[in-house]
């Protein structure tokens, strides 16, 4: 079949799942297929040194105002086909009824509603399910292919842009911070089975950290700002930031603690020296995709106080 002259891309709604779709997009984009990004409004930054500015369709809340900006964002492209990576029944349905014929995986009737529907993996990390999605759509779109990688490489390798780091610099700039310092993001929205999925243990790693010398921040969204200076008094509060800004402040950190959670997943795209905090979920399943991220706890048993600290003071020191 001939290339399409754009690919639109249905990303995830949740943070950390974009993220996780980042070796996929690398891998469409290294194929040729000139990317069109489809998703929340925050993911036009973090994703702005992957595409143009005119390559990404913000999407709202609502089902038909979103059908109406695809259609008209399509006027002029020409031929395209979409990939689709949500497992929701409306993600099919609103590409279906903007005219993008689209990959993505089967499941509650959505079969009906996709150009190529094919079966999800089971037992896989979700860089692994999402780079599936990619690898097996382009081998039904070019038969005969035979060179393209069948698993995901080890890093999740987001761009970021002179504008993302500058928004960093400046941030720090303003809070005074010249040295090094350790961003803590204590705050993991929603439950996990019934439980919360931040560990509860930040205040104390703060004090201990803040008496040791070392410099603790928090950058939260405004809607999280109440809630993290609850968790962590002692931190010094940063503004807060785009997200592509706010990866380049990882970037920047001696060291990042965070729980299972979209803070987790922008560190590692970041490439940052990060510590993710396991206790409801399973890094198996939705830990960082790094292979220099430490990562304490596990599903039912959050690590200690001590271990962490400990951990912490080693990576810090390592960043000197």
């Amino acid at each position: 079949m001939p290339r399409a002259d754009s690919l639109y891309v249905r990303l995830p709604n949740w943070v950390g799942d974009a993220c996780m779709c980042l070796p996929a997009l690398d891998l469409l984009r290294r194929e040729g297929y000139p990317l069109v990004l489809c998703g929340r409004s925050w993911a036009r930054d973090l994703f702005s040194g992957l595409t143009a500015g005119d390559a990404f369709v913000a999407l709202g809340r609502s089902f038909g105002e979103n059908r109406r900006t695809l259609r008209q964002s399509l006027a002029g492209r020409g031929p395209v086909r979409g990939l689709v990576f949500p497992n929701s029944l409306s993600s099919a349905a609103l590409f279906r009824l903007a005219g993008i014929r689209s990959a993505g995986y089967r499941g509650d009737g959505r079969s009906l509603l996709l150009g190529w529907a094919l079966p999800k993996p089971r037992g896989l990390h979700e860089v692994e399910v999402f780079y599936r999605l990619a690898h097996d759509t382009l081998r039904r779109w070019q038969p005969g292919t035979g060179d393209l990688p069948p698993t995901p490489g080890p890093r999740l390798a987001l761009p970021l842009t002179a504008t993302h780091h500058e928004a960093a610099a400046r941030a720090l700039a303003q809070a005074g911070i010249t040295g090094r310092f350790i961003v803590l993001a204590p705050i993991a929205a929603g439950l996990h089975h019934g439980q919360p999925k931040a560990w509860p243990g930040f205040g104390d790693l703060a004090q201990a950290l803040g008496q040791r010398g070392h410099t603790c921040v928090i950058c939260p969204p405004a809607h999280e700002a109440e809630a993290s200076r609850a968790a962590a008094p002692s931190a010094t509060v940063l503004p807060p930031l785009p997200l592509g800004a706010f990866a380049a402040l990882t970037a920047r950190a001696a060291a990042v603690v965070c729980n299972d959670s979209g803070t987790s997943h922008v560190a590692a795209a970041a490439g940052a020296r990060q510590i993710t905090l396991f206790g409801v979920t399973r890094r198996e399943r939705t830990g960082p995709w790094s292979p220099d991220a430490v990562c304490l706890g596990a599903e039912g048993q959050w690590p200690a106080l001590s271990d962490v600290l400990a951990a912490v003071e080693q990576l810090a020191g390592a960043a000197t």
